[in-house]
């Protein structure tokens, strides 16, 4: 995997803000990302930024699954919902 593809706004929903907040959890590389998956990686945003919405659950859900998060299906979007409203 070169630098490029290496980083995190390379993946759909990812932008500056978000991938840096990864980084700041010690999530560095799209391989974290996918290593570590999206509940997890949100438990993790939830120490630093206890604002986080469940909108951030699910762009991190689409980019492991490489699409927009309006584009998950309905199913995966109840189940992050359902473990989003436990994390509160």
């Amino acid at each position: 995997m070169t630098t490029q593809n290496n980083d995190l706004t390379n993946l759909p929903n990812i932008g500056r803000t978000l991938a840096e907040k990864l980084k700041m959890v010690g999530i560095s590389t799209p391989g974290d990302l996918l290593t570590i998956g999206s509940e997890n990686a949100m438990v993790k945003i939830k120490t630093i930024d206890k604002e986080a919405c469940i909108n951030m659950l699910f762009a991190l859900e689409g980019a492991i699954q490489g699409i927009r998060w309006h584009n998950l299906e309905k199913s995966k979007k109840l189940q992050l919902t359902e473990f989003y409203n436990r994390l509160k």
